[in-house]
């Protein structure tokens, strides 16, 4: 109820509301086209309104092309992924909107869509590296999970094979989540992304193993210290999957495996 009247709250003072105004009972989900503006994405306004970054707290924000956006649009998202909020600053005056909200963005890895296929690519390495250099180390960074999907061929979309049911999937995230709200319940928090650096510490135990892969990975790979802590919060959220109290070695294997993407293209 708390959130539900706080989003409710942000999308009455942008009037999103519309006629029937009412109780915002369901997660905003916001996918703004790759044109808009920064000051429509941060907010803003001789009187300062929500943007999008605050019109999908407590939700979801979706980038689709990504690297299509602004590179000044992307930067403003920096902050607010670390802080959950935004400051806007006038003149007259300064407002603080929320902004905790799940990026979720998808991308193509070059122009035409192929690279790194040079069968099919038609793209020029200056093109391609024009196109991934909009995005920046630091909100790469930032990012938890990255993930490449590879083409599905014509056996593939032809074949009727059904995976794993969504219901089935649902049902193993909410006892993960349960298992973060009890863990978390004196601490003010209810999830693994809402770890400090202190309490990562505390909660994010691993196994001797486990710790020997990610000093490993470190010493072979430029992880920052911030992809550090991002690491070991999804290890943490995939040992929840797991109902496992520890982090064992191939928790962290997978969190790795989600971070190794991004240096395969912007090495």
């Amino acid at each position: 109820l708390g959130e539900s009247l706080e989003t409710t709250k942000i999308h009455s003072v942008a009037g999103k509301l519309g006629q029937e105004g009412g109780l915002i009972s369901k997660r905003p989900f916001r996918d703004p086209h790759h044109t808009i503006s920064t000051v429509a994405m941060t907010g803003g306004g001789s009187f300062p309104q929500p943007g999008e970054i605050s019109l999908a707290h407590n939700g979801v924000l979706f980038l689709d092309e990504l690297p299509e956006f602004n590179r000044n649009v992307l930067e403003v998202l920096r902050q607010p992924l670390e802080d959950r909020k935004i400051t806007i600053s006038r003149v007259k005056c300064n407002v603080e909107f929320p902004a905790s909200f799940t990026l979720a963005a998808s991308m193509n890895p070059c122009p035409c869509g192929h690279y790194p296929d040079m069968n099919r690519c038609r793209c020029t390495p200056a093109q391609v590296g024009q196109y991934l250099g909009k995005l920046s180390q630091p909100l790469l960074d930032r990012l938890d999970l990255c993930a490449e999907v590879s083409p599905v061929d014509f056996e593939g979309l032809s074949s009727g094979r059904k995976g794993e049911r969504t219901q089935t999937i649902r049902e193993r995230v909410i006892c993960a989540q349960d298992i973060q709200r009890e863990r978390y319940k004196i601490e003010g928090i209810q999830f693994n992304g809402e770890l400090s650096g202190a309490q990562i510490e505390k909660y994010c135990k691993m196994e001797k193993d486990a710790r020997q892969l990610l000093k490993m990975a470190f010493q072979n790979m430029p992880f920052s210290a911030r992809a550090y802590h991002r690491i070991l919060k999804v290890a943490r959220t995939i040992a929840d999957m797991e109902a496992t109290e520890s982090i064992h070695r191939h928790h962290i294997a997978e969190a790795l495996s989600y971070r190794a993407f991004d240096k395969k293209y912007w090495n």
